[in-house]
């Protein structure tokens, strides 16, 4: 199983162009009884209610953070899809099993309409309630949009110039209306997937900045969060008790939930335990009496217990072990892919005050990028269960946005392609030893700026632990990158402290000290779905975590927030065939998220292609 960092754009997999998208939004969804295809074959049994799923979290990347207001060093999968989202729902919903597409019948509100040419959004609440009793109402919408507008900075997805900057006023017409009027014409599509996607409703009991703070209700005036002052109060209350997690089961705001379960035991290990939300308003109510998310330290770990046959009712089984399916099935389990709409990388600090002038030289990330051998890791490391990754634009599942450059391979495997890069710049290669600047300045054959006189080419590389196959690939890339005289210092690390070393920063921090880290599983694209790099390679955003920042690329993706459905696939051409090329990130072979098994008893798993967890839909037979 590989870890994935969050983002989560959706897009539509069988769509063949945006107007399809478009459509998609204003459909009405796939309701749960039409989404077998994705679910984990009958067995033929009869249904029974009841009965406990036990769920297998990926090696080290246990739930940290239960604040939805989430920053970037705790931004992941298990913290978002598979955690957060089983409590407390986003207002608008993706994926539809399989399908990249938005799931209107599991979103909180109606498709929104868009008005006074694109400027004028309006959004309409289903009814829906919070397990204290109270309504869904536009008043939760508001307190997430004035929480977000005094603390983008603590907010992951947030990109400096659009959401919420983009939204000049904010009305709320009625208890179910919220009204946005935006600074211009923005493309629909970029704008639900990419922007109404970030919105979590939140309960106004959590508008408090103290333990003290007196219960508020949703008609009180002047509570904490209509001041800026305030929202950052409520903010530095709730993320405080977020980091608590010995808190999380017993906390009274955080048992206040709108999803279809609540915490009910939360360990020190991150072991999760929910039961159903008897108040859960949404179309698919739970059967199952409990779901467990248990914690392991290693795939092996994983591994061991679950061809006990015992403990784990939807695990997965390490690539490096796939020769013993059989085995496994042999014990009552179904195989199934689960294969998320990502792309994989490890990310480079620019802003490191050492290194960082090296990877500001396009040469030396060209360099680095010809030693990755992804064809040899993918086939030799995860036994073919991995696509490579070109550019930040997914290739599978498959859409129509993925185009030809996508597809190829810009930088292939060559060591002497390295070294003649380095070489051509004013580097004394030295094989099987480090590398030295013996030409330092800005012309076209010197090493370029900020680069000094006998500077080394060697890298601090930090990886996320547990995972076999990703540690045969680092030591993979550290061989390759001797051979040409780049030194690699290759270490290892939980996947939750890498997502936080991780982190974007300045060259005067503290903080900025790490070079590289590879989390091991890219970007899934939530909560922008829609794959135009905003969120990650803009300048300043808040999960550009290498601190990347490019004119060009700057002004390619913001073309994407207002292209026609005319040109919206051509600019999305533009982008990602530069980004190919101009390397953000290093990009390396993108595993299948979980080589899962899943008990044969156990029917109506969801393979969803955001990794967002939906046990509601599973049950078991006999």
């Amino acid at each position: 199983m590989v870890s994935k960092r969050k983002r989560i754009s959706t897009i539509i997999a069988s769509s063949a162009a945006t107007a399809l998208l478009l459509a998609a939004c204003g459909s009405s969804g796939t309701s749960s009884s039409s989404s077998s295809s994705s679910s984990s074959s009958s067995s033929g049994g009869t249904k029974v209610a009841g009965g406990t799923v036990t769920f297998a979290e990926a090696p080290n990347a246990t739930p940290n953070y239960i604040f939805p207001l989430t920053s970037g060093a705790y931004f992941s999968v298990a913290n978002l899809s598979q955690f957060q989202f089983l409590m407390y729902r986003p207002l608008y919903f993706f994926g539809n099993g399989t399908n990249i597409l938005i799931n209107n019948t599991l979103s909180l509100a109606n498709p929104p309409v868009y008005s006074n040419n694109n400027q004028t959004v309006t959004i309409t609440l289903k009814d829906y309630k919070w397990s204290n009793g109270e309504q869904l109402s536009s008043r939760d919408v508001m307190f997430w949009m004035n929480m977000l507008k005094a603390n983008k900075a603590n907010w992951a997805a947030y990109v400096p110039g659009a959401f919420p900057d983009n939204v000049v006023s904010m009305t709320t017409p009625d208890s179910k209306t919220i009204v946005f009027n935006l600074d211009k014409s923005y493309n629909p599509t970029w704008f639900t997937y990419n922007e109404l996607s970030q919105i979590t409703p939140m309960p106004i009991a959590w508008d408090v900045t103290s333990s003290t703070s007196p219960t508020p209700q949703p008609t009180d005036a002047n509570l904490p969060d209509t001041t800026t002052a305030g929202a950052q109060a409520v903010y530095k209350y709730l993320d405080g008790l977020s980091k608590d997690t010995s808190t999380y089961a017993t906390n009274p705001l955080w048992q206040i939930v709108d999803g279809p379960y609540k915490l009910t035991s939360f360990t020190s290990a991150g072991q999760a335990t929910f039961v159903p939300n008897p108040t859960y308003s949404g179309p698919v109510k739970s059967t199952i009496s409990k779901f467990v998310e248990l914690p392991f330290t290693t795939d092996t770990a994983e591994y061991n217990q679950l061809r006990s046959g015992s403990g784990i009712d939807f695990g997965y089984i390490p690539v490096t072990d796939i020769a013993q399916k059989g085995l496994v099935s042999s014990l009552g389990y179904n195989f199934n892919p689960w294969i998320l709409y990502s792309f994989n990388y490890w990310v480079i600090n620019f802003n490191n005050p050492t290194v960082g002038p090296l990877f500001k030289q396009l040469y030396i990330r060209q360099a680095l990028q010809h030693l990755v051998d992804q064809q040899q890791w993918i086939q030799s490391f995860y036994k073919g269960y991995a696509i490579p990754t070109y550019s930040p634009v997914p290739v599978e599942p498959s859409s129509a946005f993925a185009d030809a450059t996508a597809k190829t391979n810009q930088f292939p495997y060559s060591v002497s392609q390295a070294i003649s890069l380095l070489k051509s710049h004013g580097w004394t290669v030295n094989p099987n030893g480090t590398d030295t600047c013996t030409s330092p300045g800005t012309g076209a054959n010197q090493c370029g700026a900020g680069v000094t006189q006998g500077q080394t080419l060697s890298f601090n590389l930090e990886y996320a632990s547990g995972t076999q196959a990703v540690q045969q690939a680092m030591d993979a890339f550290k061989s390759a990158a001797a051979q040409a005289g780049i030194t690699i210092n290759v270490s290892s690390s939980t996947f939750n402290q890498v997502i936080s070393n991780a982190s974007p920063c300045t060259a005067t921090q503290a903080a900025c000290k790490w070079q590289m880290e590879n989390w091991a599983g890219g970007w899934t694209y939530s909560p922008d779905y829609y794959p135009t790099g905003d969120e990650i390679f803009q300048t300043g955003a808040g999960a550009n975590f290498g601190s990347y920042s490019d004119p060009t690329a700057d002004n390619l993706i913001t073309a994407t927030y207002t292209a026609s459905a005319a040109q919206s696939q051509s600019t999305l051409n533009a982008y990602q065939d530069y980004m190919a090329q101009n390397l953000p990130v290093m990009y390396q072979p993108n595993p299948d998220y979980e080589l899962a098994e899943v008990k044969s008893t156990l029917q109506g798993v969801q393979y969803n292609a955001f990794g967002n967890l939906l046990p509601e839909y599973m049950y078991y037979t006999k």
